[in-house]
């Protein structure tokens, strides 16, 4: 007899160490199946090749997903130099290969020209569209297009280890940074090519790496532990600061109306009263706290 699942309303966040091989959407099918969640999502995608943080949002915490897209991100990349592939990852086909002659000290000479504000040119092998086509199906059938460069920020970019012809970066950057172009730039500036050997996410915005859950792990509990596993709501929100209501405020707020801020408060701000996560509220110019996105969670 076939085992009918009964879905159920599950709210919280869980930060899964994703494993290669596996897009970001079965990773969440996967976990939202263990959970018995009826609504997921994810946080923005890792590429099939890429390991590392994926936060899972479920329920009243996919409200908040998208805040998520706007966050930096930290990656450790290994950065294989002396070949250029047609996707810029160790997935693609060899264009060309040339030898290695840089030293260490080459690449830390040209690691400064890549931090702060850049242009990158989105690869053909992404999800971006051109006339409601995503580039990499065009890519696919053989067709390249031009493409805008984009501004987008390093932060920092360290070398953590070299070791010919591979070497390892940390990378923090804002959001829309392919790293797979970045690693192809590094190799142009040493003249030898590159193609991005490796990824692994370690942050996104507030939430870490050291807190996630593997899918093998997740994948031997039963659902009340992988349940265990969630974060509340307002994990997604721990870089805003908070707002504490009580009285008629609370009904106004709820409602969807606009109460007194609290002073000096600016911009984006998650909002409670006594017992739970209201939403999240935006403080403006004149003085008042207006509700951008409203939960409906219950009282703990």
């Amino acid at each position: 007899m076939q085992f009918k699942r009964t879905w159920k309303q599950v709210d919280g966040v869980l930060l899964l160490d994703k494993p290669g091989g596996v897009t970001s959407n079965e990773a969440l099918q996967k976990v939202r199946r263990l959970l018995s969640a009826a609504k997921g999502g994810h946080t923005g995608t890792l590429d099939p090749m890429a390991t590392g943080l994926l936060p899972l949002c479920f329920g009243e915490a996919t409200k908040f997903s998208a805040d998520l897209l706007e966050a930096d991100k930290t990656y450790e990349a290994r950065v294989c130099l002396g070949s250029r592939t047609d996707t810029g990852d160790r997935e693609g086909r060899v264009l060309d290969t040339a030898a290695v002659t840089c030293s260490e000290a080459d690449i830390r000479a040209v690691l400064p020209r890549f931090i702060g504000r850049i242009l990158q040119v989105p690869p053909m092998y992404s999800a971006l569209k051109r006339d409601g086509l995503a580039l990499h199906e065009l890519a696919r059938q053989g067709l390249a297009v031009e493409r805008e460069p984009r501004p987008v920020t390093i932060y920092a970019l360290e070398l953590l280890s070299w070791q010919r012809p591979f070497l390892d970066l940390r990378v923090t950057c804002s959001k829309g940074t392919y790293i797979r172009v970045l690693a192809e730039d590094l190799g142009q500036a040493l003249g030898c090519g590159a193609h991005l050997a490796g990824l692994r996410r370690t942050r996104v915005g507030p939430l870490d790496l050291a807190d996630a859950v593997a899918l093998t792990d997740l994948e031997h509990l039963n659902e009340a532990e992988c349940l265990a596993r969630l974060k509340p709501v307002d994990a997604l929100l721990a870089s805003l600061p908070a707002v504490f209501l009580s009285g008629a405020d609370v009904a106004r707020f709820r409602h969807g109306n606009p109460v007194p801020a609290p002073a000096r408060l600016q911009g984006l701000a998650r909002v409670y009263d006594a017992a739970r996560l209201l939403g999240v509220g935006e403080a403006r110019s004149d003085g008042r706290l207006w509700p951008r996105r409203l939960t409906v969670l219950a009282p703990r």
